[in-house]
């Protein structure tokens, strides 16, 4: 069996989170990892993934480790730029709409996907790290094209905070803001939103 502090360590470089073939490569059969399973050292997260029970990762990370191609997104992204004051229940990420729906049914973290065009998934993506592990993110001038978009999935107070606090942000990039309006046909909704206030 392996030592407890290599798996520990195997764990912490891959985020919290490491699929079966990762614990395979370890030299852990399946026979072993059930036993690690059954003697509560490990948690199954969904199929193939794995976490330690005492796992004390971010959600984000674990997120990003478990669906490499989500981008936080809406709510989640809201709440990373101090845009609103309000956590959302379950995690808002963007996925592509093509992937398999089946994938997202998961028990922890909680999440909440948003199922997008590939070729908007790649608009105004941010990196972020969190635990040393590469977090995807949309940027602020694209989170404010979202809320503009999703306006009627939001709460009105959650959606006029985001716009105010946007408008005050010394981080934005107006320039950006107006070329993401044009791409995703919300030029109107950004000049009558936030054109006032520049």
């Amino acid at each position: 069996m392996i030592e407890k502090d290599v798996l520990y360590n195997e764990f912490k470089k891959h985020g919290g989170v490491l699929r079966a073939s990762e614990l395979n490569a370890l030299g852990l059969s399946s026979r072993q990892i059930k036993k690690l399973l059954e003697n509560g050292i490990i948690t199954k997260i969904k199929h193939g993934y794995y976490e330690l029970s005492d796992n004390i990762y971010p959600e984000e990370v674990v997120i990003a480790r478990l669906f490499p191609g989500a981008v936080i997104f809406l709510e989640s992204a809201l709440a990373h730029y101090g845009y609103t004051d309000r956590i959302p229940s379950a995690w808002q990420i963007a996925v592509d709409r093509h992937s398999e729906k089946s994938q997202y049914k998961i028990d922890y973290p909680l999440i909440k996907p948003f199922y997008l065009e590939p070729k908007l998934l790649k608009i105004g993506i941010d990196t972020i790290k969190v635990e040393g592990i590469k977090v995807k993110i949309f940027n602020r001038d694209r989170t404010i094209c979202d809320v503009l978009k999703y306006e009627n999935k939001l709460e009105r107070e959650v959606f006029s905070n985001a716009i105010r606090r946007y408008v005050k942000d010394n981080k934005k990039n107006v320039r950006r803001l107006f070329e993401y309006a044009e791409i995703f046909s919300i030029k109107k909704k950004v000049q009558t939103y936030i054109g006032v206030w520049l």
